[in-house]
C-alpha cells in the first residue's frame, strides 16, 4: 500500500541544523537538480534554515487529523515506507525527510516529466490518493490499482463533496490505514475503511482510477 499525501499551508519552523537535509532527501539522485533550481529561484538561503521531518512541519487539517505523533510505534515504523508526500518545492518526499518551513506553489511544469518515471518504479499493489487536483496533475499512478478518495457530506438525503474539511477525513482514514492491516485491494481497503465511515467504493470506468467515497451525515 503506497497513500499519496499532499502537504498542507499550516508549517511550524524546523528545531535543528543539519546542513547535508538536502542530500539525505528521498529521491535526491534523480530530483536534486530541480530541487536546487527552485531554491535558487526563491533566492532564500534555505540551506541555513533548521529542519525537521516533514510530518512535523506540516501542521494543516489533514496532518493534524492524522496525528503522526500519537500513532503506535509500529504504525509510524509503516508510515515512513508506506506515505508519499507532493510538494511544489521538493516534489515528492517521505514523511522523516527533514525539510525547512517553506512556501511554494506546486506548477506541473516543475514536475509533471520528472516525477512519473522516479515514482513508478516503487512497487505497490494498491495505492491510495488522497491528493487534491493541484497535486494530482504531476502524477496520474497506474488507475487499476489507484483509489481516489473523495469526501461528501448527506444532509437531507442530498450529497454535496466537502472540499477543505475533506482534508481532515483523508487524515483521519490515513491514520486508520497506518494503524490497521495493510490492504492489498480496492475491495480490502473499501472493508477496512467501511469500519468507521460510510464507505462506498467505485470500479474503475473509462480509464480512471478506482473512487472510494467517504459519506459524512450530519
Amino acid at each position: 500500500m503506497l497513500i499519496l499525501l499532499p502537504p498542507s499551508e499550516g508549517k511550524t519552523d524546523g528545531a535543528r541544523l543539519n546542513p547535508h537535509w538536502m542530500r539525505d532527501l528521498s529521491f535526491s539522485d534523480q530530483l536534486a537538480i530541480r530541487r536546487n533550481q527552485l531554491i535558487n529561484q526563491m533566492g532564500i538561503p534555505l540551506n541555513t534554515e533548521p529542519v525537521s521531518p516533514a510530518i512535523d512541519i506540516f501542521q494543516g487539517v489533514l496532518y493534524k487529523s492524522l496525528d503522526y505523533r500519537s500513532l503506535s510505534e509500529q504504525a509510524q515504523k509503516r508510515a515512513n515506507p508506506h506515505l508519499l508526500i507532493f510538494s511544489g518545492l521538493f516534489g515528492a518526499i517521505r514523511p522523516l525527510d527533514e525539510i525547512p518551513n517553506h512556501k511554494h506553489k506546486m506548477k506541473s511544469s516543475d514536475w509533471s516529466e520528472l516525477l512519473p518515471p522516479v515514482l513508478e518504479r516503487i512497487e505497490s499493489n494498491l495505492i491510495v490518493d488522497c491528493r487534491s487536483s493541484t497535486y494530482s496533475s504531476v502524477w496520474r499512478p497506474n488507475p487499476a490499482i489507484t483509489v481516489n478518495i473523495r469526501v461528501f457530506q448527506e444532509i437531507s438525503g442530498k450529497l454535496s463533496i466537502i472540499t477543505h474539511m475533506s482534508k481532515k477525513y483523508r487524515g483521519e482514514l490515513t491514520r486508520k490505514l497506518l494503524e490497521g492491516p495493510n490492504p492489498q485491494t480496492p475491495e480490502e481497503l473499501h472493508l477496512n475503511a467501511g469500519e468507521t465511515f460510510d464507505a462506498q467504493l467505485h470500479q474503475p470506468v473509462r480509464g480512471k482510477p478506482w473512487f472510494l467515497d467517504l459519506i459524512i451525515h450530519n
